[in-house]
């Protein structure tokens, strides 16, 4: 019998397990529901998001669909190292051994829902675009939802609903009215906004080199990450502190524009001062952490993705451990034999310590201070070196664990946990100072 799947959300995660349930034969029929536009009709400006990195944990993910690997590697860019630009003009450089492939997320997501549109017609899925979920009724197994342009409200059942909604899934809502769950969420300390910058002109004097991440961090802790697009534009983020930042006072775009020569010379001239308005008029963009007490309801219904495990984007992982969610997911329906209602409660089994692992080194892998970055840098460096004489008796350093290996992040949490206990104090006593 076709199982009936609702899957709130048409963002990377969402639309990959798409792919992979409809590869399961005809066993399922699969509604995406999005409450934004489609991203392959609306205009770029209108839908730019931020850059990703996919490290093998993603790539591993798409690997398993045939040709979206090269889908994705085709509109992406390799990055083989991070440049740190310090303040003398000097750069600190840290390689990779294995490099990370970087593009838009919205990219990504045209990718994926490009490859669908080929393979599948009507008759196995379809995808709602500007539908919002309003209400879930967990027992009658029934989703509410709102087309945004008509406002017109409509009910569909499932026989099982994914929640790939984001770090403020609606679906989740629905789970705490439940029994025995709980639910984590704090924003972290920073706040972002995003920055994009046409292609470097060659005669600006400034030569960001291609294939690397170009990172600069002020004294309290404001920090700018560049990566190169494929379109050879540039696209990154500014972090800074949510209670004690500069950016909230910018009121005009010359001031945007003198912050940025002030602070980060390179990139103000890199900036056209149609960016400098545009970043002006973005809004500023809070992070929010997630961490439950279990991803499944009853039989039916799973969350993936941010809206199980919603992490800091300082570690880079977050579209990484959603596409890997998907692969456990699949595995667990292999194991057993596509019992939906065991698959999903397994699933909360196998991956809640990972999971809770993930945001934990989301929050404390990488510090805020300029100090205990300087001390990290140090002791990368000197792990890299004791790694490469003693591989047996020395891990490798946290970010290679992070970025270059599959290695499940609570092993990595724990390898870890004194420099994690560390960088935690530190955030604890900065969040007090503020």
């Amino acid at each position: 019998m076709v199982k009936k799947v609702a899957i709130i959300g048409a963002g990377p995660a969402g639309l990959l397990l798409a792919h992979y349930l409809l590869r399961r034969d005809d066993k399922y029929q699969i509604d995406i529901y999005e409450r934004r536009s489609d991203p392959r009709i609306v205009s770029f400006s209108k839908s730019r998001t931020f850059p990703i990195s996919l490290n093998e944990r993603g790539m591993s993910a798409l690997r398993k669909i045939e040709g979206l690997e090269e889908a994705v590697k085709a509109i992406s860019v390799e990055m083989t190292g991070t440049l740190f630009h310090q303040k003398n003009g000097k750069t600190r450089l840290t390689p990779r051994n294995k490099p990370l492939t970087t593009l838009d997320r919205t990219n990504l997501a045209i990718a994926l829902l490009e490859k669908l549109s080929e393979k599948y017609n009507s008759s196995r899925l379809n995808i709602h675009f500007n539908c919002q979920c309003t209400s879930v009724d967990l027992a009658s197994k029934k989703v509410k939802l709102q087309n945004i342009e008509t406002e017109e409200d409509f009910t569909v059942d499932y026989d099982l609903l994914i929640a790939a909604d984001g770090g403020r899934s609606t679906v989740r809502e629905y789970f705490l009215a439940t029994e025995d769950f709980e639910c984590e969420q704090k924003y972290v300390p920073n706040d972002y906004k995003s920055i994009f910058l046409p292609r470097p002109d060659e005669n600006s004097g400034i030569h960001l080199e291609k294939g690397k991440i170009h990172s600069w961090m002020l004294k309290d802790g404001t920090f700018v990450v560049l990566l190169h697009q494929h379109d050879e534009t540039m696209g990154g983020v500014i972090l800074f502190l949510h209670n004690k930042n500069q950016i909230a006072g910018l009121s005009s775009t010359e001031e945007v524009l003198q912050f940025f020569q002030k602070n980060f010379p390179e990139v103000a001239q890199l900036m056209p001062k149609e960016e400098a308005e545009a970043f002006l008029n973005r809004p500023i963009s809070r992070i929010l952490t997630v961490r439950c007490s279990r991803y499944h309801q009853g039989g039916s219904v799973l969350l993936i993705g941010d809206a199980a495990h919603a992490v800091s984007s300082s570690i880079g992982q977050g579209c990484n451990a959603a596409l890997e969610d998907v692969v456990l997911f699949d595995n667990l329906l292999n194991e057993y034999s596509d019992d939906l209602a065991v698959a999903i409660e397994q699933f909360t089994v196998r991956r809640k310590e990972d999971a809770h692992a993930l945001v934990e080194l989301g929050d404390n892998a990488f510090p805020s201070t300029t100090g205990l970055f300087i001390e990290f840098i140090l002791r990368e460096s000197l792990a890299k070196i004791l790694h490469q004489i003693f591989p047996k008796r020395f891990a490798p350093s946290l970010s290679e664990l992070v970025f270059e290996t599959t290695i499940p992040y609570s092993e990595i949490l724990n390898s870890y946990q004194g420099w994690i206990s560390k960088v935690k104090k530190s955030n604890e006593n900065l969040s007090v100072n503020l």
